[in-house]
């Protein structure tokens, strides 16, 4: 029976994506991640990540999260501020499993709104020019347990809202979920993966044409979009991870793994079914106290526009972090890609664990 299921609810999937408009990069800033300590490992966090911060990695790391409660805010600059990106969320310790909510906003401010900078006869008036906001925002529904009371498997699912807008111009409504595990081995290593929008996030637009469409000497510029309707596709990521001691006051943590998107991409390894890119990262802590971090993602081939040349283009990220009790605050940079631009990004977030206030 939940084989007929399966195929049925995969018939579905597909046979509607093929009729509306896949979109290679819909709602990608829910894929930004959350969380300095994972931004500055490069995203190596899939199957150590174990705390608030985890719904943005793997919402089965919600289960790391054993005693109480813990809150977490973080904000960040990109592109050298050109756009702010805002996470807030909070996670409790039920009887059976781990509850937790998250916002976030990524948004550019102060856009030049050009559309009525020439008048239907042709007329340049600068007066016309506006100024409009763009903004992604997403509201996240966790919930994480061990299936069959198993301590060494965490299952969780993300339930996602996706609101987006346009200033004026238009505004679009989502909804989708991710789903993810973190298997532990008797050795010591963590084996994690997350399928988001695992069903296919679907997001519905609504246009306003008339504040969008311009019209120059009877020929109309910027038409809206005929389709108002734009999926996004499933995306993968999984690693593997272990903890190493060097000795009583030092450890050190990696993480390798794959990102893998199911369209063609500019990664190293792309097909029309997948490309796959690989990231890796890592944490050095001194008595859990203080950590070092250096991560690298984003692995890609670019076209240098001036020769023409190919080359590999990668992110690094690095970052410190400092814990006292059950406040941890982290930071981390990150560039937007060696081999392509050189705008950096800067993170700050905080966490939060009662659990280890009330244990003092």
């Amino acid at each position: 029976m939940m084989k007929k299921y399966l195929l049925l609810l995969f018939s579905l999937v597909f046979g509607f994506s093929q009729s509306q408009i896949i979109r290679k990069y819909s709602n990608e800033f829910l894929n930004i991640g959350a969380g300095a300590r994972g931004l500055a490992m490069g995203g190596a966090v899939i199957s150590n990540q174990d705390d608030v911060y985890s719904p943005m990695w793997n919402p089965a790391g919600l289960n790391g999260i054993t005693r109480d409660w813990q809150g977490a805010a973080m904000h960040a600059e990109y592109f050298e501020s050109i756009a702010k990106y805002d996470y807030l969320a909070y996670a409790k310790v039920l009887e059976e499993g781990v509850f937790g909510v998250s916002i976030v906003r990524l948004g550019v401010d102060n856009i030049l709104n050009t559309t009525q900078l020439i008048d239907t006869e042709g007329n340049i008036d600068y007066d016309k020019i506006t100024k409009f906001s763009q903004s992604d925002y997403a509201g996240i529904i966790t919930y994480a347990f061990h299936p069959g009371g198993n301590p060494k498997v965490d299952v969780g699912v993300n339930a996602k809202i996706v609101y987006r807008n346009v200033g004026k111009f238009a505004s679009g409504y989502g909804f989708g979920f991710d789903v993810g595990a973190i298997y532990k081995a008797d050795n010591g290593w963590k084996f994690g993966g997350i399928l988001r929008d695992a069903t296919t996030t679907v997001n519905f637009w609504s246009i306003n044409q008339n504040e969008l469409s311009a019209v120059v000497n009877g020929e109309e510029f910027n038409p809206a979009p005929t389709d108002k309707m734009e999926l996004t596709m499933p995306k993968l990521n999984a690693g593997a991870s272990k903890l190493f001691n060097i000795n009583s006051s030092l450890y050190v943590l990696p993480e390798a793994g794959i990102n893998v998107d199911f369209a063609k991409t500019a990664a190293l390894l792309s097909t029309d079914f997948a490309s796959i890119t690989p990231y890796a990262g890592a944490e050095l802590g001194y008595q859990k106290m203080i950590f070092v971090r250096v991560g690298v993602n984003r692995f890609q081939s670019i076209t240098d526009i001036e020769d023409l040349s190919r080359k590999v283009s990668f992110q690094p990220s690095a970052g410190l972090g400092i814990r006292y009790r059950g406040l941890t605050l982290d930071y981390a940079i990150s560039n937007s890609g060696i081999g392509g631009s050189n705008f950096f990004s800067n993170f700050f977030s905080l966490k939060l664990d009662m659990g280890e206030f009330r244990n003092d």
